[in-house]
């Protein structure tokens, strides 16, 4: 018998159950970031190093890579590769990342297994989300099935709503995976399913947009606003996967719900040192 609404409504919390969830919040955040700083390298640095190997021209700053080419000297080949080949290696991060989750890190303890499975979900957001979010611009990755179809607008419009419902579909497909990355008892019991899923998905979403907004500004773009917007599609779909799904079990082993201070240190020291070394822009060509 599937659950009802009313059965995930729960009760009062402990205030040792409420520090855990507080914790599984920072966490999660922490985590967040520190995926999407991986993946938004990746596909920068791709960007960046192709460019100048086919000569371009441009400025590198923290929040996107802007050309100063003129339209005359970009070529198809040009236009396809550099707007590419960030999505195809984080198509291959992500993949790798999944892969390393499910097959090693799922059934062990401890919340690695959580950075794995947040570098798979923003390198999906990379390549469908992006494409969803550069469509409304006509810039970036949309470029590239523009130059490849050359079929005109309706043809970019579906490719860039199917972009959008395939990542809506991928979002749902996550949800046993995402729960099978947790190891807190607590978290996982379905009566607090509400209440995991705003303290893992939505503060991360929220507090981790704002947090990489922030330490990027003046330069913080509506490109990259936009990409970080699309995450809410995979989100939204992951989010009601959560909380219909009745699966409750978690790892034998689970340590207890801590604040992971490596994790959040790291996620901190790599967000202010990509300002660092890109604030000013990186000029190259």
């Amino acid at each position: 018998m599937q659950p009802t609404a009313s059965a995930i409504e729960s009760g009062p919390l402990s205030f040792a159950d409420r520090q855990k969830f507080r914790m599984a919040a920072l966490n999660s955040t922490a985590i967040y970031v520190l995926a999407y700083y991986l993946v938004w390298g990746v596909h920068q640095a791709a960007k960046f190093g192709l460019s100048r190997r086919l000569h371009l021209r441009g400025n590198w700053d923290p929040s996107r890579i802007l050309y100063t080419v003129a339209d005359n000297e970009w070529t198809q080949h040009s236009i396809i590769a550099v707007y590419g080949i960030g999505p195809l290696l984080c198509l291959g991060f992500g993949f790798v990342a999944f892969v390393w989750y499910w097959k090693r890190e799922r059934a062990r303890p401890g919340i690695f297994k959580l950075l794995l499975l947040w570098i798979a979900f923003h390198a999906c957001n990379a390549i469908l989300g992006a494409l969803l979010a550069d469509s409304l611009r006509q810039e970036g990755f949309w470029y590239v099935p523009d130059w490849v179809m050359r079929l005109g607008y309706m043809a970019n419009t579906a490719v860039a709503l199917l972009a959008g419902a395939v990542q809506l579909t991928i979002g749902r497909l996550a949800t046993v995976p995402f729960l099978q990355a947790h190891d807190s008892h607590t978290l996982m019991q379905f009566q607090n399913r509400r209440r995991m899923v705003f303290s893992t998905l939505m503060t991360p979403w929220l507090l981790g947009g704002i947090f990489i907004a922030l330490t990027k500004l003046p330069y913080f773009s509506m490109h990259e606003f936009l990409h970080l917007l699309m995450m809410g599609l995979l989100l939204f779909s992951l989010i009601l996967g959560c909380v219909s799904d009745p699966f409750d079990l978690t790892v034998q082993g689970a340590q207890p719900t801590h604040v992971a201070w490596g994790f959040v240190v790291l996620a901190v020291l790599v967000a202010l040192g990509w300002r660092l070394a890109l604030s000013p822009p990186h000029p190259f060509g």
